[in-house]
């Protein structure tokens, strides 16, 4: 199929682009790698009258470390962010869950703040950036604010951006010496997940000093799972451990059943990759 029409805007900074998207309001979208939006577009599911290409608004394309934190631009590549070495140390679970979006070709053009912008509930990125407590910075015509991952979700693909705004950059904290793991479970590599899970441990003096859980797939949005990282923290790592937390990780959850899977199949897999997840970081 072919997209409805629309009007195509090419802004050459980030300024322009974001007076572009508050003078047209909602009616706009941006794009960037466009993986995902131009599908909807082509199967008229959806329908903006106007696109605001980004894609010449070089001042947004960077990975940096700054502050203790690695910061991402709304141009910045997901195969660039895989594949940067400062990333893999002071973030391995971005590098880790990123080898799962789609296949090197997808990840060529799609961006790390496309992702998170998306909010697809089965998406890796939100996950990580859930998990790790991410902020993620929206600006706009009256100025940038600052969002915290956990209030930036909203449900299935909605978010707390406001119409005009743009999220202009991801941060995510460094975490280097934790250990790390991103499993999850597709018909297919590179298909959707059915369940995903996000896993960061701190261990000092042989115990579970502080631990992140993010699951994708098993709600309208990511989920935090905040009863597994509590029976975790200040606990010895064993099999028992993990095998509670992961029930305590299914309590997070509230799955939707679809032609992929059951409600109580899509537990079941919480249960199972959060055990694993936890075993592979130990």
């Amino acid at each position: 199929m072919k997209p409805a029409a629309f009007e195509y805007h090419r802004p050459e900074s980030a300024a322009e682009a974001i007076s572009l998207l508050d003078e047209l309001g909602e009616e706009a979208k941006p794009l960037a790698g466009g993986q995902s939006l131009v599908s909807l577009m082509n199967m008229r599911l959806g329908r903006p009258e106007h696109l605001v290409d980004i894609n010449r608004c070089a001042e947004m394309d960077y990975v940096r470390l700054e502050d203790g934190e690695l910061r991402i631009g709304a141009l910045a590549r997901q195969r660039r962010v895989e594949l940067e070495p400062a990333v893999g140390l002071a973030c391995p679970l971005l590098t880790k869950a990123l080898a799962f979006v789609g296949h090197p070709t997808i990840r060529n053009r799609g961006t790390i703040c496309g992702s998170l912008a998306h909010a697809d509930s089965a998406a890796e990125v939100p996950a990580v950036a859930v998990a790790l407590g991410a902020s993620l910075v929206a600006r706009g015509a009256e100025g940038e604010r600052v969002i915290e991952a956990s209030q930036f979700f909203r449900g299935l693909f909605t978010t707390a951006l406001a119409p005009g705004e743009l999220l202009v950059e991801a941060r995510f904290p460094s975490l280097q010496g934790w250990g790390t793991a991103f499993l999850e479970f597709a018909r297919r590599h590179g298909d959707f997940a059915i369940a995903g899970v996000a896993v960061a441990l701190r261990v000092e003096g042989g115990r579970v000093a502080e631990a992140r859980l993010g699951l994708a797939g098993v709600a309208s949005g990511p989920v935090r799972a905040v009863r597994a990282e509590a029976a975790l923290a200040g606990e010895a790592p064993s099999p028992q451990l993990f095998r509670e937390a992961a029930e305590l990780a299914v309590q997070d959850c509230d799955p939707v059943a679809d032609i992929h899977g059951s409600v109580s199949y899509r537990r079941q897999l919480v249960r199972v990759l959060v055990r694993r997840a936890l075993e592979q970081v130990a």
